[in-house]
């Protein structure tokens, strides 16, 4: 039984405390009180559920700006690493026709070497594509020929590699493909 019927009946307390008798004013108060305290809960419990939208409103900010800070970062490499790209090129062209004793072509090498090692430091892949089927996403057809032994779609061999950054392709491998 609620302190408002105990006063409305008169009724003593659970230890035989008297109640006093229940004036209109002492019911219009305690109506009042109890009326303030349901406003101020529900208030309560309002402000608590803005405030816990706020948090989390705030934590998907937080990512979605790490994600967009992440791939900028990504872009703007993948922008400078596209232009180094035609120079690893021209340097495995380069080895692949070297002179054997000569000692300045160990130094091309070593100059490719160190080059391919600061693209890689910066999340560079190669994307490998002889033998693999050729997938749009990642290869570029230049030449489609009838290839003994291999099945329609299979690589028969890369004429450009391509190459990654992350999961982003920097530039498609260019490709030879069996008929």
């Amino acid at each position: 039984m609620s302190k408002k019927e105990k006063l409305h009946q008169n009724e003593p307390e659970a230890d035989g405390t008297p109640v006093a008798p229940a004036t209109p004013d002492a019911l219009n108060a305690l109506t009042e009180l109890e009326e303030k305290l349901a406003k101020a809960q529900s208030e309560a419990a309002e402000y608590k559920d803005g405030w816990q939208r706020s948090v989390a409103d705030f934590q998907n900010y937080r990512r979605r700006v790490d994600a967009e800070s992440k791939e900028t970062y990504q872009n703007a490499v993948g922008n400078i690493v596209k232009r180094y790209l035609p120079i690893i090129d021209d340097l495995e062209r380069a080895l692949a026709h070297r002179p054997v004793d000569l000692a300045w072509a160990d130094g091309v090498e070593l100059i490719y070497r160190k080059l391919q090692s600061i693209l890689e430091a910066e999340g560079l892949k190669r994307i490998e594509a002889e033998g693999q089927m050729f997938d749009p996403n990642f290869h570029e057809a230049i030449l489609q020929e009838p290839a003994e032994g291999l099945e329609c779609g299979c690589i028969i061999s890369v004429v450009q590699n391509g190459y990654m950054i992350g999961e982003r392709v920097i530039r498609p491998a260019q490709v030879r493909v069996a008929q």
